[in-house]
């Protein structure tokens, strides 16, 4: 069966490096899926960095606004907390749907 391939593929050099790239492209540990999976992996951290980036920012804004704001500040504590006056009754409205 070799005999009847022309000369340049029964070369041992040939043979080693067809060898050697099919072995690099899908049994190496970096392998062409491995990469892909990595380059996808990759790109949705891109994503999320860029996301928690920006929230970031907010925070700060909401952060310096709060620290400056005193109005602002007793929105927040009201809203969030749930704090009140000590005059003052506070009734809290669930909607159906998060009970």
């Amino acid at each position: 069966m070799l005999k009847k391939l022309p000369k340049f593929f029964r070369n041992f050099y040939f043979i080693v490096g067809v060898v050697a790239l099919i072995w690099m492209l899908f049994f190496n540990s970096t392998d062409l899926v491995t990469q892909w999976q990595r380059g996808r992996k990759l790109s949705t951290l891109k994503k999320q960095r860029q996301y928690y980036a920006e929230k970031i920012k907010e925070v700060h804004q909401e952060r310096e606004e709060l620290l400056t704001d005193y109005s602002q500040l007793e929105k927040f504590a009201r809203e969030k907390y749930f704090m009140k006056r000590p005059d003052e009754d506070l009734y809290i409205l669930v909607p159906e749907e998060e009970k």
